[in-house]
Formats: structure tokens, C-alpha cells, sequence
């Protein structure tokens, strides 16, 4: 039989776990695997669209659709690849910045569920991010790619543009360090348009970019306090790290408060509001893996 996206998707489906991404597999569970309204849920598709994707019924899937999909369904790279093929698309080209999280990384943010965790790609475009992220921070789903860009949000709208409420930083490290990560993605990604369009729209329009940008700014990311002034539970203040993953052009943002302190019981009542269980679980909406 011809392989088809379809044929393809069901195939990878049914081999992930639904504890890999972070959902308990109960006892009577039927499906070995994904089912399709779980993988809709994680890739912020509709159920009907997946259903007629695996049916073949539709047929022309963009490209940022794939992404999703394969991020949701933990493919490797040359899957990945295979299924833009597959879909009528071109694999992203080498030079260009790769919005692919590895499967092990999904695996560990799934099991880091009550963490406040984001993952951007090398330009800082949020990927993906755990529920705790949403109930803290609000949720990116319903914001576009661009404006789903850090580096965006920091130069042309201010420190919180990226977060639906303010977020107060105690020091001014976070400008410098992101000048010099895009500094560094334009070496390593000469040929990525978006990147090239996203430089020139902030020296355009960002007087403070352009200023780090000549000066040649330069510095590393470090541990910064983070307070997030909530609708719900007033001010949170957090630990913030960037951790990076060998071998893999990603970052991962994760927000940490001290056990038993203020801060712990206010993100504790968020996740709680928000549904999010401690296995990192949540109601059904904006999964973890939202298209961009």
C-alpha cells in the first residue's frame, strides 16, 4: 500500500505512549498509543482536521502545520523531514533556524509539567511550553509566531510583551545576553529570511537594540528573580534559568520557586485554578505543542 501523510500520522501515533507526553494512561484504556483527539489537543489542531488528514481528505497540510505535528509526535529529524516530503513540502534547508524540539526534551518537559517551562528556538520564538507556563504567564496560544518572539517582545513592546501581565526583572542582563544570542544565530544561520527580517525590524524601530547591537554587546544568560504581578494571586516571584541542550539549537526557560515559601502556595493555587495536575497534565485546549 502507498504511503501516504495519513497512513504516516496514524502509524506515529500509535506508537507514543501517552505518558511520554505527559498524559496518564489509565487502566481500560484501549488506545496503545496517541488517540487522535489527544494529538489534536498537543499539536492546537482541531480533532476534525487530524481526522481528515489521516483520511487523506485533506491534502495540503502548511508547513507549519508539519512542524507541529511532528513536534507533538516526537519524530525525529529525518521523520520529520519524511513528512514534510510526504505532505507536498520541502524540508526546512540547512542554514535556517529548526523550530524541531527532540523527543527527549518533550519527554522531559512532560514529566516537568508543574514547572513553568518554555522552549524557544535559536531566534527566541516560543515552541513549546508546559500548563504551569500558561496559568503563570498567561497562555501564548492565541498569540501569533511573531508575536510569540522574545526578542521582539523585549525591544519593541517592553519586557512583558511576550507574558499577557507584567514581569519585573531585578537587573538589565536579560538585553545584552539576547543581542548576542541573535549575534550568533546570524552566523550560524546565514540564510534564515526570518531572522534576517527580524534584525532589521528592530534596528528599524528599536533605539536600545540598535545601541547593544553596535556596541557589539555581548553576555552570557544567568540566573535572574523574576516577579510576575498575576491578575489572580498578586506578585510571583520566581527563579528564572536558561538551559540549553547539547547538540540542539534550543533553549529551555524554566521558572522555579522555593518549597514552602509565598510564592510556592500562589503558583501551587494557579495550577490548581488552571487544572493542571502534577503529572503536568491539563483539561482539554492549547496543548503543549501548539502550532505557531
Amino acid at each position: 500500500m502507498e504511503e501516504t501523510l495519513g497512513t504516516a500520522l496514524r502509524r506515529w501515533r500509535d506508537r507514543l505512549s501517552p505518558i511520554d507526553v505527559g498524559r496518564t494512561s489509565r487502566p481500560g484504556r484501549r488506545a496503545a498509543g496517541l488517540r487522535r483527539e489527544e494529538l489534536a489537543e498537543l499539536a492546537g489542531l482541531s480533532v476534525d482536521y487530524v481526522v481528515r488528514l489521516e483520511q487523506g481528505r485533506a491534502t495540503s497540510p502548511s508547513a507549519q502545520v508539519v512542524a507541529s505535528l511532528a513536534r507533538a509526535l516526537q519524530l525525529e529529524p529525518v521523520e520529520r523531514d519524511y513528512a514534510y516530503r510526504l505532505a507536498g513540502l520541502l524540508p526546512p534547508p540547512e542554514g535556517t533556524i529548526s523550530t524541531h524540539v527532540p523527543a527527549g526534551v518533550q519527554r522531559m518537559l512532560a514529566r516537568l509539567g508543574e514547572f513553568p517551562v518554555g522552549v524557544f528556538s535559536a531566534d527566541w520564538t516560543l515552541l513549546s511550553w508546559t500548563p504551569a507556563w500558561a496559568a503563570l504567564l498567561g497562555d501564548p496560544s492565541g498569540r501569533t509566531h511573531v508575536e510569540r518572539n522574545l526578542v521582539r517582545a523585549v525591544f519593541a513592546t517592553g519586557p512583558t510583551g511576550l507574558a499577557t501581565w507584567p514581569v519585573i526583572q531585578e537587573d538589565d542582563t536579560l538585553g545584552p545576553a539576547l543581542v548576542a544570542d541573535l549575534r550568533t544565530a546570524l552566523v550560524n544561520y546565514p540564510h534564515d529570511r526570518e531572522l534576517a527580517g527580524l534584525l532589521a525590524e528592530l534596528r528599524s524601530s528599536s533605539a536600545e537594540f540598535t545601541r547593544l547591537w553596535d556596541e557589539g554587546a555581548v553576555g552570557p544568560h544567568v540566573s535572574a528573580r523574576k516577579t510576575v504581578v498575576h491578575p489572580q494571586v498578586g506578585e510571583v516571584t520566581c527563579d528564572c534559568d536558561v538551559l540549553t541542550v547539547p547538540g540542539c539549537d534550543i533553549r529551555l526557560v524554566v521558572y522555579t520557586v522555593a518549597a514552602g515559601s509565598v510564592d510556592a502556595e500562589r503558583l501551587e493555587f494557579l495550577r490548581v485554578t488552571n487544572g493542571v495536575s502534577h503529572d503536568g497534565s491539563s483539561p482539554p485546549g492549547p496543548g503543549l505543542f501548539s502550532t505557531p
